[in-house]
């Protein structure tokens, strides 16, 4: 075992987990979930067996990660986010062939308590503010706040808020790293890529 695992925690065999990773207090990883290297699953985590969480992830207390829920490389998911993987849940109704995908793509952070509706896909190093409801896909490099969450800004890849127009044209040096970015065509691009 190439990760350290509390001995509160559960990991259903059949679970791969990668080396470097920390599985925390009252976790329950499923059999079939596939937890990349060096990722952190802090007290009461849930990951379901059709789950799939990239190296490098921190999953902050009380996040449930369902089957359907894709999370790339360096994703951020504050205390209690949340994710749901059924458009229209009843409870006397069987729609686990109804699961629609959500994905986080690398780099992306997710506020605390925000909620993430499935079947969307949140952008790389995009930034969801806290308790947040995102309904719909968010780009690259976004910043989205409030219920339904809407776009306000764009954000670095370090994290840091970019002078940028929400629209048109323009570039911004990211303040803590002097990054370049550019804003064309609705998508924010480092130039250093």
């Amino acid at each position: 075992m190439g990760y350290f695992r509390h001995e509160s925690a559960i990991v259903d065999g059949g679970a791969e987990i990668g080396e470097g990773s920390k599985v925390w207090h009252f976790v329950h990883v499923c059999a079939g979930a596939r937890i990349g290297r060096e990722v952190t699953l802090g007290q009461n985590v849930f990951v379901a067996g059709g789950a799939r969480i990239g190296d490098g992830c921190r999953i902050q207390n009380n996040v449930s990660i369902y089957d359907g829920v894709v999370l790339e490389d360096g994703v951020f998911c504050g205390p209690s986010a949340v994710f749901t993987n059924v458009v229209n849940p009843r409870a006397g109704v069987d729609r686990r062939s109804a699961y629609r995908e959500t994905r986080v793509r690398s780099g992306a952070t997710l506020g605390a308590n925000c909620t993430i509706v499935c079947g969307v896909t949140i952008g790389a190093h995009a930034f969801i503010g806290a308790g947040a409801v995102v309904i719909r896909d968010v780009p690259d490099h976004a910043l989205v706040v409030g219920n339904p969450a809407r776009h306000i800004g764009w954000m670095s890849r370090h994290g840091e808020r970019l002078e940028l127009p929400l629209s048109g044209e323009g570039e911004a040096t990211c303040p803590a790293t002097d990054e370049r970015y550019r804003l064309s065509g609705g998508e924010v691009r480092c130039l250093a890529n």
